[in-house]
């Protein structure tokens, strides 16, 4: 037999995981991950998604095909014109406006025709049919494609366990919740049923359980869908939140495996610092920065890659940073996607004032790299599940500046449950009504922002134990994605249920024949 023959061979009997992420940088980069565990699991990975997602994850792709990882990318034509949308526009974050999220959630279905062209296309290389075919729980249609497959779908889910079980609390008791936030005086009301008190306001019962009659349409097949999944992928950890965990399986009567945090997936530095896309900065020149300054004395401020601030939120954020005294690093994504007119121009200007002290990087940033510097000791972040578990991975505490959908419960989670941040202290807003703002608005003004992170850094005695739990969740978190680590063998529990599901219809087949 020839090594060719033996290679095959070999391929034939791995199982084949067929990955389909939602489009937007946040779903991306942990299904990226997924897909680089699964293949040092020793299994094959099919990741399907559209050209312009491809080609910002095109360092990675890139390093794959030189190591010979055994990932395919496959390229889906995603027909943006043909349905109303700007050229391009292949991800949530690329849109030029809010009120078109409803109509790219409603079309993603149309991933469903050249997905399946792709998987009648006979397979030169010898690889297995797929044994399992995990998608984002927003891809409903990929139901279908299981069905016809004759394969098992599982559910991949961003957010954490505790936000999932909240999202369903919330949606079961929707009515009373909704009459209980409309007569508190302050808009808040008691979320039942949690072992911790989790206080809920008008923003989350809405943002949650809609009224709009189209939204709400969109969620009701999303639930279908997701209630005919086989199990459930979550990008958390057990020894983060136990309780939630075990209460969202129980709701879900089905699998759920804890398979996180992704972003702690060992590999090599220059890989790392392009997860995601390409860094924005001279990655040299930033770590050169970084190993100048003190353990623990930096604060790093970033906002993730969808929301953006207004040009008056800016001005005051960067006084409040150079008024402060410490050094930071500023991701200000808003100078290079010209959504905020006037940003260029005023951080040059800022840039100058703080040189030596402060760091902007103009776009994207290797953000996980810079947490686990010694140097960095907190993050003002946006509340995003994955900028929350890469800082926890890191043991670095948080500041809590929410905007949007999840992230005003992942707030809740992180100062509340956690305890290891502090809340700036945001006034939720209505999913769809960021869009409305006044350019003029200031959510936090300079004091505030100094006032808070002053207290992230320093904050004497209730500080040091923000810090020191922290720590320990950041080991715990180290431990969980280590081999025989509790994460780790949620991956592997998923390997087996898939390969007893195989081997299950493969002898149904056999007996039938």
């Amino acid at each position: 037999m020839s090594s060719e023959d033996v290679e095959c061979s070999s391929k034939t009997k791995r199982l084949h995981f067929l990955l389909i992420p939602f489009m937007e940088q946040g779903h991306m980069i942990p299904m990226v991950d997924l897909a680089r565990l699964l293949v040092a699991h020793d299994a094959l990975v099919t990741f399907a998604t559209t050209p312009v997602n491809l080609n910002r994850i095109r360092p990675i792709i890139d390093q794959a095909t030189a190591s010979s990882l055994p990932i395919r990318f496959v390229e889906l034509r995603f027909p943006v014109v043909d349905v109303g949308l700007p050229e391009g526009c292949e991800s949530l974050d690329l849109l030029p406006s809010l009120d078109l999220i409803l109509h790219f959630l409603n079309v993603l279905s149309l991933l469903r025709d050249p997905l399946e062209a792709y998987l009648r296309i006979p397979d030169k290389a010898g690889w297995p049919k797929p044994a399992c075919l995990i998608s984002d729980n927003t891809h409903y249609w990929t139901v279908d494609v299981a069905r016809s497959l004759n394969i098992p779908r599982l559910i991949f889910h961003g957010p954490s366990c505790f936000f999932l079980l909240c999202e369903l609390l919330i949606n079961r008791h929707r009515a009373e919740l909704e009459v209980a936030v409309a007569a508190a005086s302050d808009g808040f009301t008691m979320l039942q049923g949690l072992p911790h008190p989790i206080r809920v306001s008008k923003h989350e019962v809405m943002m949650l359980s809609s009224s709009d009659p189209d939204i709400s349409k969109y969620m009701g097949t999303i639930r279908v869908a997701e209630e005919s999944a086989d199990g459930v992928l979550v990008n958390s950890f057990m020894e983060l939140e136990p309780w939630y965990f075990e209460r969202y399986r129980e709701e879900k009567s089905k699998p759920v495996w804890l398979v996180g945090p992704l972003s702690l997936y060992k590999e090599e530095l220059d890989v790392k610092v392009a997860r995601g896309r390409a860094s924005s900065v001279d990655n040299k020149i930033l770590f050169q920065w970084l190993d100048r300054q003190e353990v623990g004395s930096v604060v790093l401020v970033s906002f993730g890659s969808f929301v953006h601030n207004t040009m008056a939120q800016l001005i005051e954020l960067g006084h409040g940073l150079e008024t402060l005294g410490r050094p930071f690093i500023w991701v200000v994504k808003e100078v290079v996607d010209k959504k905020v007119p006037g940003a260029d121009e005023w951080i040059t200007e800022f840039e100058k004032r703080v040189e030596g002290r402060g760091m902007i990087i103009r776009g994207w940033a290797p953000q996980a790299v810079i947490l686990e510097h010694v140097a960095v000791g907190g993050f003002v972040t946006h509340c995003g599940w994955n900028s929350i578990l890469e800082a926890l991975a890191t043991g670095v505490v948080m500041a809590t500046w929410p905007y949007l959908y999840d992230q005003f419960l992942n707030e809740r989670l992180v100062v509340d449950v956690l305890k290891s941040g502090v809340a700036v202290g945001i006034e939720p807003t209505y999913y769809f009504d960021v869009e409305n703002r006044n350019e003029a608005e200031v959510k936090v003004r300079r004091e505030e922002v100094e006032r808070v992170v002053e207290n992230l850094m320093g904050g004497g005695e209730a500080g040091e134990e923000r810090r020191q739990r922290a720590r320990e969740l950041g080991k715990q978190a180290r431990t969980a994605m280590e081999e025989g680590g509790s994460s780790w063998k949620g991956l592997q529990d998923v390997i087996n249920y898939v390969s007893k599901r195989q081997r299950k219809y493969q002898e149904a087949n056999i007996s039938f024949e």
